[in-house]
């Protein structure tokens, strides 16, 4: 029996029925991180969900690196036209540094 975990909804790829993104960062096994620790980020994601998607990502990673980067350009001609404000500059640097600080783990 076939399951499907992961659902094409505003031109990306999501979990299904959830607004976890389905890419290396989120899912995907390229952290090094595992599938547990990632379940642990989204505490509303079933386990079988996360390996249901890390096999998606695998499976289709030409497509949703695609993805991926297209989303990335968008963020990235928002963000020129629309400066940050210095509180938001701040949560992103902390963001990074926490999924640096995992990686490293």
């Amino acid at each position: 029996m076939s399951r499907e975990f992961v659902e094409r909804r505003d031109a990306s790829f999501y979990l299904i029925g959830s607004r976890v993104p389905t890419g290396p960062r989120h899912v995907g096994n390229s952290t090094g991180r595992t599938s547990e620790a990632i379940r642990s980020h989204y505490p509303n994601a079933q386990l079988e969900q996360v390996y249901g998607a890390i096999t998606f990502y695998l499976g289709n990673k030409e497509e949703v690196e695609e993805d991926i980067a297209a989303r990335e350009r968008v963020e990235d001609e928002f963000t020129k036209t629309h400066p940050t404000l210095p509180l938001k500059e701040k949560l992103e640097r902390a963001r990074s540094n926490c999924w640096r600080d995992e990686s490293d783990g």
